[in-house]
């Protein structure tokens, strides 16, 4: 069996949320189909995978290489074949920088133009753009946004199900995002920026990190501690200033 003729049944069996399988098609399309899509499936030739990986972007290489094992994985599962030219392969190793962030004084006194209400709505809820987006007036109630839906339907997981307190500047989000982000770029951001805009507001009041995890919906506590590591160069100067007071 071809490779693709494989996938194309695949698409129809594997069990995955709506928007992760409109990924991975998209990625097979664009970077996967023409160096293995031609191939029967116990002949892909790993190197050939191998070349294809090491010249993507480290994240799309990434994700590139967890849907070929996705591919074997259910191949192996039907009976189709017992090979895996995946083992073994890397990917380019991924460049870690540091995430920019506002804070909210510098969110809210900032002109955002035409999405002022809606980037304010971001910056003092936390709410990831696609729970955003399918944000209603009746899911906002005695005092809290619930959060139950994603614009490509559930939540992406039971933890992201959630309620966060209301704090203002609600206004109803465009369906796309590329005006809201061309916007947050013109700020040296992204819209996913304003997140860690609610967080690094919980952490300055004070609000401890596991109330801090289940308000930003993460299933994974060490998700909100990476956030919450998160420090200005205002910060270190300030704690030089507290520690020269406690040894003064």
């Amino acid at each position: 069996m071809l490779v693709n003729e494989w996938v194309e049944t695949l698409w129809t069996v594997l069990n995955v949320r709506p928007k992760t399988l409109q990924n991975y098609k998209h990625q097979y399309g664009r970077y996967l189909k023409d160096v293995m899509g031609s191939y029967e499936l116990d002949l892909v030739k790993p190197v050939e995978l191998q070349q294809c990986l090491l010249a993507l972007p480290p994240q799309t290489s990434r994700h590139c290489l967890m849907l070929i094992k996705t591919i074997y994985r259910e191949a192996n599962l039907y009976g189709h074949t017992k090979a895996n030219p995946s083992t073994g392969l890397k990917t380019p190793q991924i460049q870690l920088s540091e995430k920019k962030f506002l804070t909210w004084d510098e969110v809210n006194s900032r002109s955002w133009g035409r999405y002022d209400e809606q980037i304010r709505f971001l910056a003092l809820h936390g709410l990831r753009w696609s729970e955003a987006v399918a944000i209603t007036e009746s899911d906002i109630r005695d005092g809290f946004v619930y959060v139950s839906k994603s614009v490509y339907g559930p939540c992406k997981s039971k933890s992201s199900i959630r309620k966060v307190p209301y704090l203002g500047h609600f206004s109803p989000l465009p369906v796309s995002y590329k005006p809201m982000q061309k916007c947050a770029n013109t700020h040296g951001v992204t819209i996913h920026s304003f997140r860690r805009t609610y967080a690094y507001l919980l952490k300055t009041q004070g609000i401890h990190v596991t109330t801090a995890q289940r308000l930003l919906g993460h299933s994974d506590p060490m998700m909100t501690l990476k956030v919450y590591t998160s420090v200005l160069d205002s910060e270190i100067d300030d704690a030089g200033v507290l520690l020269l007071k406690s040894i003064s």
